[in-house]
């Protein structure tokens, strides 16, 4: 139980990798609390994790620096995200290209805001990027840039911070697309599609895709000695941990 008296807030809980990070968290010994605006979802992983819910919208312009001011986490994971409308550049509207910048980008700005602003903040903030900041995704319009200014963010973050001298971390996990989550059996269906293959064969392309037990273990493994990971950007698959520049 490697985090009994610890506690924690997961954005983006209900599905995907925020519940394998919540039911991670929970397994080492964590009070995790699961925020994401699904009721019915949330209520699920609290019946099998024991998880504290709360149903609210995380770009809501008030809501992260109430509700860090009144949990007052160990550790904030940022994980949630736009569902999004897969089709090629010339079919999308400003809309559909610009929403991953108003549903990811604008949370963890606020988010990220907030746990510098908070008297008594968390001292480690885990945020979620994306393959596709490395490698463009040329189907989901503005994704791409909104996962690649959340790993700025999180460098913006650890720079003020060490400037401060706070005690807070940030680390920015990178997953690459995976089929193993309904978000990413989307986009692997959609991108096979575009590629003239089966989804089987597209799949079997995917470079080691993690399942939400895989990027569980990889923020269990950055919270247990957030200091000795010294980067702030890691890419995480079904091998574990590795930075972003190797």
């Amino acid at each position: 139980m490697k985090f009994k008296g610890q506690t924690a807030l997961v954005v983006g809980a209900s599905r995907g990798f925020g519940r394998g990070v919540v039911e991670s968290l929970v397994a080492n010994g964590m009070a995790v609390t699961a925020l994401a605006r699904n009721r019915q979802a949330l209520e699920d992983v609290s019946r099998e994790t024991s998880a504290t819910i709360i149903v609210t919208d995380a770009t809501d312009e008030q809501a992260a620096e109430r509700i860090l001011s009144e949990i007052k986490p160990n550790l904030l994971v940022l994980s949630a995200g736009t569902t999004l409308d897969l089709r090629p550049l010339h079919e999308h509207t400003w809309e559909t290209f610009s929403r991953p910048w108003e549903v990811d980008t604008k949370l963890t700005f606020l988010w990220v805001r907030a746990a510098l602003r908070a008297q008594k903040g968390p001292q480690h903030v885990v945020v979620f990027g994306s393959g596709a900041a490395l490698f463009g995704s040329p189907l989901s319009g503005g994704y791409a840039g909104a996962k690649k200014m959340n790993a700025f963010i999180a460098e913006y973050a650890m720079g003020v911070a060490s400037r401060a001298q706070r005690p807070i971390r940030f680390h920015c996990l990178v997953p690459p697309m995976s089929a193993h989550t309904e978000f990413g059996a989307a986009a692997a269906r959609a991108y096979a599609q575009m590629a003239g293959q089966s989804l089987e064969d597209f799949v079997k392309q995917l470079p080691s895709p993690p399942t939400p037990a895989d990027v569980g273990a990889a923020v269990v493994a950055l919270h247990q000695h957030p200091e000795k990971w010294n980067q702030v950007s890691y890419r995480v698959s079904a091998n574990g941990l590795a930075p972003v520049s190797a």
